[in-house]
């Protein structure tokens, strides 16, 4: 049976980028952004819904996330769920899902340029590195390998 896990997402972020350094020296940041899906209800009345969403990026793409976003940054965010888990101070298992990004394309906002993309490298099948799929955008960013380090 076939597998897929694959997140698109477009939203704004409903805080400033919190960017940290494991102690390896690698930067990772957690984007907090929230998805809204408008729908009618069963007597035609227009609702919102409101989906509030972890995404974490790691080397450069962390870096460049959290030069030029800020609260209110419009993304589209291409990546996967991933499962975290830890001991809380308290002695409870803790878990959390987020979305690990592979790509991140900030649509646009006042001071900065619209379409530039964030995006980091995944291996191949064959262990090769492979190619970035970039658009026709001149302003594409690519770069790192995928980051394993553990984060608790």
């Amino acid at each position: 049976m076939a597998n897929l896990n694959k997140v698109f997402l477009i939203g704004n972020l409903t805080k400033d980028p919190e960017l940290r350094y494991t102690p390896g020296g690698t930067a990772v940041v957690n984007l907090r952004m929230a998805t809204n899906r408008r729908f009618k209800d069963k007597t035609g009345e227009m609702k919102q819904e409101v989906c509030f969403i972890t995404v974490v990026a790691w080397d450069k793409q962390a870096e460049v996330c959290n030069q030029y976003l800020r609260k209110g940054s419009p993304l589209f965010v291409e990546g996967r769920l991933q499962t975290r888990s830890w001991d809380g101070n308290d002695g409870k298992k803790r878990s959390v899902v987020e979305v690990r990004a592979e790509r991140i394309q900030f649509l646009g906002q006042a001071g900065q340029k619209e379409g530039v993309v964030a995006e980091e490298h995944v291996p191949a099948a064959d262990g090769k590195q492979a190619a970035p799929a970039l658009g026709a955008d001149t302003d594409d960013v690519s770069w790192g390998q995928d980051t394993t380090e553990d984060m608790s």
